[in-house]
């Protein structure tokens, strides 16, 4: 493939972030454009943003959205407090619909989708989360884009310098890392998977952790 030319969403939270970190240093990323709902301070010859209030609506935008080879989806919010027909309608109904519209733009475009660990293929277990999360894995699935491919991290580790990010997890990560090592990945390595897949492809269309650290590791091997 290309060099390639990203969107990423949800450069204002901690994953979307930390992919992105790795995206800037990265030599196979040549473009990012950075759709959000609000201004991410950056100056990066790389980057150009476009602000989206309403990403249900992203195809009143249509016109800013060719060129592109891949997208990071990164943005999502907690379900912590949230009934489910309100999660549903931000984890699902606004993906979707985002999704949707650059399929329309870009149909040779690979779609990664940051779900969750213990995200729910079946949509019938207990956690409510994780049944939308299935959900919203499954139907991105059926759309015709190059590539869809469900990352499932766990615990993560920022990287150095971010700015979205609680102190409080970054050290209840790293005593989980003392514990539970393979159950703790850097935002280095999932930006790099996420590269490294958008690039090579993967085996498996859903990503555990396992599958994020193998992905990161065959792309640091080729470079």
């Amino acid at each position: 493939m290309q060099s390639l030319k990203l969107i990423i969403t949800g450069a204002t939270g901690m994953v979307g972030e930390g992919v992105l970190f790795e995206c800037l240093q990265n030599p196979h990323v040549s473009e990012i454009l950075l759709i959000s709902r609000k201004h991410y301070a950056i100056d990066h010859p790389k980057v150009q943003q476009l602000l989206v209030k309403d990403f249900s609506r992203l195809s009143d935008h249509a016109h800013k959205l060719d060129g592109f080879n891949a997208c990071f989806f990164c943005a999502g919010v907690s379900s912590i407090g949230m009934v489910e027909e309100a999660y549903r309608k931000i984890t699902y109904d606004t993906t979707l619909s985002f999704a949707r519209a650059l399929l329309a733009q870009n149909s040779n475009m690979v779609f990664t989708y940051v779900s969750g660990s213990h995200t729910d293929s079946t949509e019938k277990g207990r956690l409510m989360w994780a049944r939308v999360k299935g959900r919203t894995e499954n139907d991105l699935a059926k759309l015709p884009f190059n590539g869809v491919y469900n990352f499932r991290p766990g615990v993560m580790l920022p990287f150095e310098g971010q700015k979205n990010w609680k102190n409080t997890y970054k050290w209840l990560a790293k005593a989980i890392r003392l514990v539970a090592p393979k159950s703790v990945l850097t935002l280095h390595e999932l930006g790099l998977a996420m590269i490294a897949v958008a690039m090579n492809g993967y085996p498996s269309t859903v990503l555990e952790i396992k599958d994020i650290r193998s992905a990161a590791a065959s792309l640091q091997t080729a470079s």
